[in-house]
């Protein structure tokens, strides 16, 4: 090292001497501490381990902050004290040279803006300095024991500047070496439910202590709308024209703070106050990302309960009216839902305002028209489709609802005047504009969905039932859970050219679109053949030849039962099954039973079977037909099965067709609390002659 700027290895013959390179690491202080103890005991100088081991630490941990390198550390001792050399390998200038007396008043500004560490260099050692090298810089401190007289220049222990002046007496105002100590080490209890305001009130009772204030306050705004608020304080208030000790805390948005003490003004008043904020602001920036981090998981729990919430919702109003609940009052004091019309106005949807009683003028604010209106607001980030700031009464800002491409509308949210939107909610918000707008959309999409399914699905079936005298005809259809899905189950009543009616039921394998479009096929075939006069085998087997010609794999169960009058007021009935249950023969006297033959389904050989059963009704007989939707409903594992079906007709003898489809379809309904997962049709033939 310089002998000009630098302390002197010669003449410490008689003393230790340690040399040491350690690394980058944040073990390194530990390690340098221990080498300096080391010398320390060996010297007998431990009347100077406090200092010597807080400088040592002060400066390797500056040096492995912002040097990054590796360190060399020369601990030279003799009779009167000890030098502490660490340099480091980082490139810096070589012109500059920093050389200070103890407790030099003169240096303390300029230490002050250097370093804080270099401050408590400057406040406890005899001398100190640094050398720029070409390999690097290097910075040391002299340490003398107490009560002896320093060497002079170029004598045993070290060599000083020419421009260092001679050693000064300790101010007596000055902080201890213990009371320093205490000050940096200071930390807040990490088992503490909130440990910042012990933390902050033990700092600065000890920093208002070491500089004799009669008071203090530390101040701290984490920008949560509630504005300053004091985290700390010591002693009695300020007296009223006062001049304060201010500094800032050095903390990053939206936190901000300040640290006030009514202190006299001294050379170590503000740079120990410097101090004590910098030590507070490393663990209110904890603290920050800490909350941060933990609101960021609340932001993603909020977002994933919001996207299940509106997933669950397939009704366009329920939808809309549920998003104002989502933001109200978690991201905003009132909030209104705008959707678009055909013509590209805006209609209100819904709105929720954390105060109810200020529902009827939040109505009235966002009915208002006009160029500074809210409506002109919400038109604009309707037509711009980016977020547009909500001035007057209601502030807050519109988010469009976009989906797909598709301009829905804006969501609109305001806040307090005193509690404004930061980035994380306002980005939340955006993002619950976009959950938002798809659910909206999906809802409308299945909305239209339902629409065409039971438009399509009424246009399957019958719109009425003919009326006959002396045969009664009732029905009853329960579509799938889905209400969005077109069944493939029909029914249908049709004219006969001989004067009698034929009864058709039917179900097609399968649902949607293309089972829709089999189930219009079947049934206008029947309609044409039937109208042609075409004996019901024929017309059986003419269909089937049809669904194998047209192929995809599609295929129909089928029950056919033409009926006429008889003797005596009885009812013939002669019935072809296809592949179809048997149905029920519930006898007005009481008792039910299957009847029929079955036969051959539809559209899976090229030829089919379908026997005739001959079946007369007598007068208060009905006879029951169904499809597998009630048969194969299910609780758990069981199903409803065909035998529970006759006999939960068995008691309904003597009944109105109307009364018995109305019963059983209960019945097959009540059987599980799920909703149907096929479609359920029943069709009743009664003879209700009397």
């Amino acid at each position: 090292m310089s002998a000009e700027a630098g302390p002197a290895t010669a003449g410490a013959r008689d003393g230790a001497v340690r040399r040491v390179r350690l690394p980058a690491d944040r073990r390194t202080p530990a390690a340098a501490r221990a080498v300096v103890r080391s010398v320390l005991t060996e010297s007998h100088l431990d009347e100077l381990a406090n200092e010597a081991l807080l400088l040592t630490t002060e400066l390797t941990t500056n040096a492995v902050e912002h040097a990054g390198t590796e360190l060399d550390i020369e601990v030279v001792a003799d009779e009167i004290g000890l030098t502490v050399t660490v340099s480091d390998f980082a490139p810096g200038s070589g012109d500059e040279l920093t050389v200070g007396d103890r407790n030099d008043s003169t240096e303390i500004d300029e230490v002050s803006v250097r370093g804080r560490g270099l401050l408590l260099v400057d406040h406890f050692a005899s001398r100190w300095g640094t050398t720029y090298l070409p390999t690097g810089k290097g910075v040391w401190f002299r340490l003398d024991r107490p009560g002896v007289d320093p060497p002079a220049p170029g004598t045993v222990g070290e060599s000083t500047p020419a421009n260092a002046g001679p050693q000064t007496s300790t101010d007596q105002s000055a902080p201890s070496a213990s009371a320093m100590s205490e000050l940096m080490q200071t930390a807040p209890d990490l088992y503490g439910d909130d440990p910042l305001p012990d933390f902050a009130t033990s700092l600065l009772s000890r920093v208002a202590e070491m500089v004799g204030a009669a008071g203090g306050t530390i101040r701290l705004d984490r920008g949560d709308g509630q504005g300053r608020q004091v985290l700390a304080r010591f002693g009695r208030p300020p007296r009223p024209g006062s001049e304060l000790l201010r500094v800032p805390l050095t903390v990053h948005r939206p936190y901000a703070g300040e640290l006030e003490l009514d202190a006299a003004p001294s050379a170590y008043a503000r740079p120990l106050a410097v101090l004590t904020a910098e030590r507070l602001s490393l663990h209110l920036e904890n603290d920050r990302l800490r909350r941060a981090d933990i609101r960021r998981q609340v932001w993603l729990t909020f977002l994933a309960e919001a996207s299940e919430l509106l997933a669950q919702s397939l009704d366009v109003d329920l939808t809309m009216a549920l998003v104002p609940q989502l933001v109200v009052p978690r991201l905003g004091q009132w909030c209104a839902v705008h959707t678009t019309d055909e013509w590209g106005r805006l209609r209100l949807a819904a709105a929720s305002h954390a105060d109810e009683s200020m529902l009827p003028q939040l109505h009235k604010v966002l009915a208002e028209t006009g160029p500074d209106s809210i409506q002109a607001r919400l038109r604009e980030a309707s037509r711009s489709a980016a977020q547009i700031p909500l001035g007057g009464p209601m502030e807050g800002f519109a988010v469009p609802l976009i989906a797909r491409g598709q301009r829905l509308g804006t969501l609109a949210v305001g806040r307090h005047q005193r509690h404004r939107h930061d980035p994380d909610e306002v980005a939340v918000l955006e993002d619950v504009a976009r959950r938002a707008a798809l659910a909206i959309e999906n809802a409308r999409i299945h909305a239209e969905r339902r629409r065409v399914a039971q438009t399509l699905q009424q246009s399957l079936l019958p719109p009425v039932l003919p009326v006959v005298d002396g045969i009664g005809f009732a029905a009853e259809y329960v579509p799938t859970g889905d209400d969005a899905e077109v069944g493939g189950d029909f029914y249908d009543v049709v004219p006969l050219p001989d004067g009698r009616w034929l009864v058709v039921i039917g179900d097609v394998s399968g649902k949607g679109v293309q089972a829709a479009a089999v189930t219009g096929l079947v049934r206008d075939v029947i309609r044409v053949l039937v109208g042609d006069g075409k004996p019901l085998p024929e017309a059986l087997a003419r269909l089937n030849e049809t669904l194998v010609e047209r192929g995809g794999g599609r295929y129909c169960t089928l029950a056919l039962a033409a009926v006429g009058p008889g003797e005596g007021g009885r009812l013939d009935v002669a019935l072809h099954l296809a592949g179809h249950d048997r149905p029920v023969l519930l006898a007005g006297a009481g008792g039910a039973e299957f009847v029929g033959t079955g036969g051959t389904a539809l559209g899976l050989l090229d030829t089919i079977t379908s026997p005739t059963a001959e079946i007369t009704l007598a007068p208060g007989d009905s006879l029951i037909f169904y499809t597998d939707g009630v048969t194969e409903r299910r609780r758990g594992r069981e199903l409803f099965g065909a035998d529970r079906l006759r006999d939960a007709a068995a008691p309904l003898a003597g009944y109105s067709a109307d009364v018995v489809a109305a019963r059983l379809r209960a019945a097959a309904i009540n059987f599980s609390v799920e909703p149907p997962r096929d479609d359920i049709a029943i069709l009743v033939l009664r003879n209700d002659a009397t």
